[in-house]
C-alpha cells in the first residue's frame, strides 16, 4: 500500500473534503486549480452506479481525467453494488482512497474481505454506513478498514435534512477506535461542521456549502473558522462547568 498517500490524506485532518459531484466538469482543471488556491488537500469523488443508489454519476474517465489534472489525494466513494468489480479501474484510473458501502456486501467478514483485497491493490480502504444501518453490522471489519465514512443522510438521495445521528456514531467510534479515520458526508454546512468536528471526525466532504458559493477559498475559510469556533466554544463550557463545581 502507498503509505506516504495515505498517511498524507491523514495529515490533512481535520480537512475539508470538496465533493466534486457539485462542480463545473465543463471546466474541471479550472475547478481544481481553484479549489488547490483555496488550500484544498484532498478531493472526494461520489461514484454511483444506479442500482445501490437510484442516481447515476461518473466513472473511472472522471477519476483519471482528474489525476491528470492533479497530484491531490483523491478519495472515492462507491456508492455501488459490487465494490470489488470496480476497485482495480478505480485504482488504476488514479483513486488513492476506496469507500464501499457496508449495505453493499452480505456481511461483516465479507466487509473485511473486500477491504483486505482494496488494501492489495495498493490503496486506502474505507467503509461507509447510511444512518438508517445498524453500527453493529460493522462488525469487526473494522479491524481492517483505513477509515470510516458515517453517512449523515442516506446515500444517493438528494434535498434530506442532516442526521444527528451521525454525530452519535462519531463519538462512538472515536472512543473505540482513537486511531481510525473518520468521515462524515451528507449536509456539512457552517451549522453543522462544528458539531461534527467536536464528536471527532476528521474528514468533512462538502459539496454545497462550498460549490454554492462565488469565491471558494472564502467558503472553505469560513467552514473552517466554524470548526474552531465549536471547539473552543466547548472548552469554555467545559471549564465554566469545572469552575461551577
Amino acid at each position: 500500500m502507498n503509505r506516504a498517500v495515505l498517511d498524507s490524506i491523514r495529515n490533512a485532518a481535520p480537512g475539508i473534503l470538496p465533493s466534486l459531484l457539485q462542480c463545473d466538469f465543463g471546466n474541471l482543471q479550472t475547478e481544481v486549480e481553484r479549489l488547490v488556491a483555496a488550500g484544498t488537500e484532498v478531493l472526494h469523488l461520489d461514484v454511483m452506479d444506479g442500482h445501490f443508489v437510484p442516481n447515476l454519476t461518473y466513472g473511472m474517465p472522471i477519476v483519471e481525467g482528474l489525476r491528470r489534472h492533479t497530484d491531490l489525494p483523491l478519495d472515492v466513494h462507491l456508492m455501488i453494488s459490487d465494490p470489488l468489480a470496480y476497485a482495480q479501474p478505480m485504482v488504476d484510473a488514479g483513486a488513492d482512497l476506496l469507500t464501499f458501502h457496508i449495505e453493499a456486501v452480505d456481511s461483516a467478514e465479507h466487509a473485511a474481505r473486500v477491504a483486505h483485497s482494496i488494501r492489495e491493490m495498493g490503496v486506502g480502504a474505507g467503509v461507509a454506513i447510511n444512518p438508517e444501518t445498524s453500527m453493529d453490522t460493522l462488525g469487526d471489519c473494522l479491524d481492517e478498514v483505513d477509515m470510516v465514512l458515517v453517512m449523515s443522510v442516506q446515500a444517493g438521495f438528494g434535498g434530506q435534512s442532516f442526521n444527528p445521528i451521525a454525530l452519535d456514531r462519531i463519538r462512538q467510534l472515536r472512543q473505540r477506535y482513537p486511531e481510525l479515520l473518520i468521515e462524515i458526508d451528507g449536509g456539512i454546512n457552517l451549522e453543522t461542521i462544528g458539531r461534527a468536528r467536536q464528536a471527532g471526525c476528521d474528514l468533512f466532504v462538502v459539496g454545497s456549502a462550498i460549490f454554492g458559493q462565488d469565491d471558494y477559498s472564502a467558503a472553505i475559510a469560513s467552514l473552517g473558522r466554524a470548526m474552531v469556533d465549536e471547539m473552543i466554544s466547548d472548552s469554555v463550557a467545559t471549564d465554566e462547568s469545572g469552575d461551577s463545581r
